[in-house]
């Protein structure tokens, strides 16, 4: 507020006061009784002789925003999608096509042959938002080919890189028609609308609200075998590296009533296998319902922090997955991608004991420096970590673990670094998403810290974090060899039409002969495999990035304890990832 330095006594003085309040001017205090009066009886005063609300709205325009009528219907037109960056963005992009599909747009796979180009795009990096831009070039010289056709191109940017450089895409670049922020999708028809008259049109509105809940998503992924299933939206955790708080907003969650629907739509369609998605996926809390509006204050795991207020009651994340495995028994559960903050035991404890939710949990660390993680505003020191690796491990003995890290951050120094390679085979994950740091502008660390890392020492310390990577999938992956795992089949193989290729329970890249087996264990009748089938597979070989084996018979999810052989696992399955393979963005 503002320090009010003069008492005055009539209501055109009171008038002039207030305006000049409002100007964040200052008032000099004059007045011979000032000293005498207490603040209540300045305020007192203030407000007795000040203007009343009917003095302030007097005469003031009515101000009504109104949008011009527009015909919204696709009439047919052809949309065509790319997507970029995270598992929540295909998610988005089915989001987005069920509204267009429901005003008669038609979509197409032939870039040709579209009226419409929709890119769904990512911000978590530099890298990610150039690739956008070089293709935003490509495409514009498409359009201006196009532009005397009886069907000209629009152009539109969704998702994050939409909300983050809605002036430079519209203004400065002048590349797009139409641009439309995460929580804008159902405003997609009336801005494509605009943009046919000949106007571009924008929307990145940010809401508290959005979820989506009412949209069903038309899936389209490979085969209809797998299908994700967002059930929240937007981060709270404001670490300081990440963008992702500011293009996607506050957290809200998705009505439990709704998730389920789109399960058990999916399980009825036969998909086998239901990924839930979120920026905080475990964090999940629905509050849709007064029953679920407790004033239990949401557990944490030992020795994390959050930099907001404990949040009271809800429907939590261990109540939804619950839930949402019982609904097929056949149907394997992921989620992705959690914060390892929100593992408190009944979440670990629900996992051991399902059959159909994957014994594979992603805890991204970031560091393996304490000093580093502070800097990152991670909430848990590096002791924390690994107690919680710790406990995760004895709750599911059979887990395998995945982890994010970033190399380069903000001060981080060589020692910083060697405490990263050390976590990274103390732990033995299965799968590493690993980058150079990248800095963002309206993070915290954008604001606070100094990116003060060379390009060449991220580049230099990247490169060990992924060998380090890659020698222990190489070992971990070999002990698997002479194992029988479930695999559930994805299709065929990318390197050769011989072959088909599946993922265990661990996540692990599989790759087999395609050829008839036993319709089950023992049997002697076979019968061919295809996407969506659960087989056995012998492993005979291995490498750091896949498994090979031979496929033995038929089988099933709930068939899986008594046909396959287990072995100690806490190891690293598929790949390393290179700094190119993203698909995680938070947290």
């Amino acid at each position: 507020g503002h320090l009010v330095k003069r008492i005055v006594g009539t209501q055109e003085d009171s008038l002039s006061l207030t305006s000049n309040l409002a100007q964040r001017d200052t008032v000099i205090f004059n007045h011979p009784l000032f000293f005498s009066l207490s603040f209540q009886d300045v305020k007192e005063q203030l407000i007795s002789s000040g203007p009343s609300f009917q003095d302030f709205i007097k005469g003031a325009p009515v101000v009504r925003e109104t949008r011009p009528a527009v015909d919204e219907e696709g009439s047919g037109e052809r949309v065509y999608f790319e997507t970029y960056g995270c598992q929540m963005n295909v998610n988005d992009t089915e989001i987005a096509w069920s509204i267009l599909q429901r005003k008669g747009y038609r979509r197409t796979a032939d870039l040709g042959e579209a009226d419409v180009v929709l890119l769904v795009t990512c911000s978590i990096r530099e890298k990610a938002e150039q690739t956008i831009w070089n293709r935003l070039r490509q495409l514009t010289a498409m359009k201006k080919r196009r532009l005397k056709t009886p069907t000209p191109m629009k152009i539109g940017i969704l998702g994050c890189m939409a909300e983050r450089l809605k002036t430079e895409l519209l203004e400065r670049e002048k590349l797009v028609d139409v641009i439309a922020g995460p929580d804008a999708y159902r405003d997609l028809p009336r801005l494509l609308a605009v943009a046919h008259g000949g106007q571009r049109a924008s929307n990145v509105l940010l809401s508290l609200e959005e979820t989506y809940a009412d949209v069903m998503p038309v899936h389209h992924a490979p085969h209809g075998k797998s299908a994700f299933v967002s059930i929240m939206r937007g981060c709270d955790n404001m670490c300081s590296y990440c963008i992702v708080p500011f293009t996607r907003g506050r957290e809200r969650s998705r009505p439990a009533s709704s998730v389920l629907e789109e399960v058990r739509l999916l399980s009825d369609q036969g998909v086998k296998e239901v990924t839930l998605l979120g920026q905080n996926v475990n964090s999940y809390r629905d509050t849709s319902e007064e029953q679920f509006c407790g004033s239990d204050p949401t557990k944490l795991s030992q020795g994390f922090k959050t930099v907001y207020r404990a949040k009271q009651g809800g429907l939590r994340f261990s109540d939804l997955l619950d839930r949402v495995s019982r609904i097929d028994s056949d149907m394997r559960i992921r989620f992705t991608s959690p914060h390892p903050k929100d593992f408190p035991d009944e979440v670990l404890h629900l996992i051991a004991e399902r059959g159909n939710i994957c014994k594979q949990i992603h805890l991204p660390a970031q560091s393996g420096s304490s000093e580093v993680l502070t800097a990152m505003r991670r909430g848990y020191t590096r002791e924390a970590y690994l107690d919680l690796v710790e406990n995760v491990k004895r709750i599911i003995p059979e887990v395998s673990l995945s982890s994010d890290f970033i190399s380069g951050f903000c001060g981080e120094t060589e020692d910083d670094h060697q405490q990263t390679l050390s976590l990274i085979r103390e732990v033995g994950y299965n799968v590493g998403f690993l980058f150079a740091y990248s800095m963002r502008k309206k993070t915290h660390a954008s604001h606070r810290l100094q990116d003060d890392v060379p390009a060449e020492v991220k580049r230099r310390r990247l490169e060990e974090c992924i060998g380090a990577f890659r020698e222990e999938a190489a070992r971990v992956n070999a002990a698997l060899i002479g194992s029988t795992q479930l695999v559930l089949v994805e299709g065929e193989s990318k390197r050769s039409a011989k072959d088909l290729c599946g993922r265990t329970d661990g996540n692990m890249k599989v790759i087999f002969p395609r050829e008839d087996v036993a319709i089950q264990p023992a049997a002697s009748n076979a019968a061919s495999v295809h996407a969506g089938h659960y087989v056995l597979v012998k492993i005979l070989s291995s490498s750091s990035q896949s498994l090979r084996g031979r496929a033995l018979s038929h089988s099933s999810l709930s068939g899986t304890v008594k046909h396959c052989e287990t072995l100690p696992r806490h190891r690293l399955h598929e790949h390393a990832a290179s700094d190119t393979t993203m698909i995680e963005t938070c947290p």
